[in-house]
């Protein structure tokens, strides 16, 4: 029953089309973002419990707080765009309506995961949904997702590749490589910045001369533009027009979402570079969750709707967790599977 309510969840995901005669979401889009970035929340929160518990190994990048970016990203595209991104990529996953099951599994290393419990956070991959990735090597994306681009621009198809990337990837010169490439073949790709100002750890303001991301393409002629990212409703919108430019064939566009992390960089992180009221004032005035939650209830949704969707992802969570704990772990004999190419 639980995965059956998933899949009615997924099934719209990514595939709402603009509300006709306004920019801003109707009702029913409303609420399907508001299941969207809660069910990251709620699946977030869960790994950052077993991570806590000794159950999820290695590393763990949590994205509470980001959830509207990817959710109004998501919202723009069609079957067959791609969507590539870094570490921090669990919300990604699941937006692209990759299973919560599948995705827990693998960060607690179990034969159910997506990669067969050998992969981890950071190496989860799905072509049925466009998901090329999340990747641990800074910036590493950005050139990948060029090429998914140029993929697509070979093909003549109509497809767009979102790629991903964070404030601290932002200075890498394969950024500014795949930047050249792109515009010089104006390849269709989206360039997302998640401006959650903290990078690694250290304050945008100190690591980057750049104070506006969404310029830095201006020496090849890329437009861009800055986006409140803990606003859905503003990130669809400038999304449509980000990937409407790349349908057309005008090359890449640049968004930089001014977003923020309520966690560290990674369970590890403490996060002493900032302070508690700092976090707790963007809780209470940006969080995008809650920001829905108000618009749909000040528009006339009951209560009661909302604690029925509440209910959904608190079962569909709790599924996925238990799921993860079950599941066996990988045969020894996956040691040696997808690791070597057979040749002659």
């Amino acid at each position: 029953m639980v995965q059956g309510a998933e899949a009615a969840t997924t099934k719209r995901r990514g595939k709402a089309a603009p509300s006709p005669g306004t920019n801003g979401l109707s009702k029913e889009q409303l609420l399907q973002a508001y299941r969207d970035m809660l069910l990251i929340r709620r699946f977030e929160e869960k790994a950052g419990q077993l991570y806590g518990m000794g159950l999820i190994g290695g590393f763990c990048h949590l994205y509470i707080g980001q959830e509207a970016v990817v959710v109004g990203m998501q919202m723009c595209l069609q079957p067959g765009d791609q969507v590539i991104t870094s570490y921090r990529d669990h919300g990604h996953m699941l937006a692209t309506g990759m299973e919560s099951r599948g995705v827990m599994a693998e960060l607690t290393g179990r034969s159910g995961g997506y990669s067969k419990g050998k992969g981890g956070s950071m190496h989860m991959f799905s072509r049925e949904k466009g998901f090329y990735g999340g990747h641990g090597i800074v910036g590493a994306q950005v050139s990948l997702g060029t090429g998914l681009a140029f993929a697509d621009m070979y093909r003549n198809d109509g497809t767009v590749c979102l790629t991903y990337y964070g404030d601290g990837a932002a200075n890498q010169g394969q950024v500014f490589e795949s930047y050249n490439l792109a515009a010089l073949m104006k390849l269709p790709v989206v360039y997302i910045i998640e401006n959650n100002k903290y990078g690694m750890g250290t304050s945008a303001e100190r690591a980057s001369a750049s104070k506006d991301r969404s310029k830095d393409g201006a020496p090849w002629g890329i437009p861009g533009e800055q986006v409140d990212g803990m606003d859905v409703q503003a990130v669809r919108e400038a999304g449509q027009r980000a990937v409407e430019h790349c349908r057309a064939g005008n090359g890449p566009y640049i968004l930089e979402m001014k977003t923020y992390r309520y966690r560290g960089h990674s369970m590890s992180d403490p996060a002493k570079y900032r302070t508690r009221e700092e976090v707790q004032k963007m809780r209470e005035l940006h969080d995008p969750i809650e920001s829905v939650r108000k618009i749909l209830l000040d528009g006339g949704l009951d209560e009661a709707e909302i604690k029925k969707v509440d209910d959904e992802i608190k079962a569909i969570v709790a599924d996925a967790a238990e799921f993860a704990q079950t599941s066996p772990e990988p045969d020894e004999s996956e040691l040696w599977t997808d690791v070597l190419l057979e040749a002659r």
